[in-house]
Formats: C-alpha cells, structure tokens, sequence
C-alpha cells in the first residue's frame, strides 16, 4: 500500500477536529487507551488540546488522528480507527500529511509501541520506516502516564518506544487537498 492507497470504495470523508467532538474524542481515548494523555518521546500530550482530523464513514464518526508541528516536524501523536480495514486510518494519515506540508514540515514521525503490531503493520504499509528503537522508554512513560500497563497486546511486555517516519519519498508524494 502506499500513500492516498486506502480504499476508495468506502465513503470515508476526513474534516477537521471541532469543540464539538472533543467529547467523543475523550471517551474513545479513555476506553482505548486509558485517558486521553500520549506519551512520546518523554513529552506528555493533551490529546484533547492537538489539532487533528476526524473520518467520517457513511457520515459516523469512524477514527480520529491527532498531531504537533514543531518547526519543521510534525509528529503524529494519535491515529485511532473504529473501522479498520475500509480506508480510515490511510485518509486521517493523508490528511495529518497534507498539514504538514501546508505548514512547512519536511518529516512526518510518530511513536508506537513493541506491542502494537497491527499499528506496525499498517504504518510500514504505508510508507513509514522504523528509524529508532528506543529501549525501555515505556518505563519513563509511566512516570507522565502511570495508567500504563507492564503488559501489552497479544500478552506482550510493554517496554519500548519504536519511532517511525514517513520516507521522505513517500512524503514528497503525499497531498491532502484543503488540509
């Protein structure tokens, strides 16, 4: 797959998040991932307080991405789908891009963790490289984010911090009209 691949076929529209779904947006977090605090790279985030992007799919609310610029990066802080499979997630990373690049940034990166292998799967899918492993950073985590557990997906110690970017091949490729 590669960027804008996702599947057309569905009627996934991207808008900007509003007020008006934080409400949503915290429920979501807090049921998946504890609160709506994310961890990277020792940095704690208000997800609720990021710009981001919510899909819609047949005019429901189906995942939500949420991102930082700083200078010229933007990190993709959170991407969650309620709908996998249909062509969420590869829309809310196109539009996260195509912020990007309307702001000036050269790298699109992000964080997951060694647990997350679906994340793993469909990120690599989409273009990004692992760049950095950074080992026991999920320890540090947990002392912005003590909510996080020792064990992960699939029964897997939760431990580090695997940091992946959009190839800037890939980037230079990808545009998001009206982002």
């Amino acid at each position: 797959m590669t960027p804008l691949d996702h599947d057309r076929e569905s009627h996934t529209t991207v808008r900007p998040l509003t007020a008006e779904d934080v409400t949503w947006v915290r429920e979501l977090f807090t049921e998946r991932w504890g609160g709506v605090v994310s961890v990277s790279r020792g940095v704690a985030h208000d997800t609720t307080a990021l710009p981001g992007f919510v899909a819609l799919l047949d005019g429901e609310r189906a995942g939500v991405a949420t991102y930082r610029i700083a200078g010229r990066e933007c990190e993709l802080v959170t991407l969650d789908s309620v709908r996998e499979g249909v062509g969420v997630g590869g829309a809310l990373v196109d539009a996260v891009a195509g912020a990007a690049h309307a702001a000036g940034a050269v790298r699109l990166w992000l964080v997951t963790t060694n647990d997350n292998l679906r994340a793993l799967r469909f990120y690599q899918r989409y273009g990004f490289d692992l760049v950095a492993v950074h080992r026991d950073a999920v320890a540090r985590s947990r002392e912005l984010k003590p909510s996080i557990p020792e064990i992960g997906l699939h029964g897997i110690p939760l431990r580090h911090e695997l940091e992946l970017e959009l190839s800037s091949e890939a980037f230079s490729r990808t545009r998001s009209p009206g982002c």
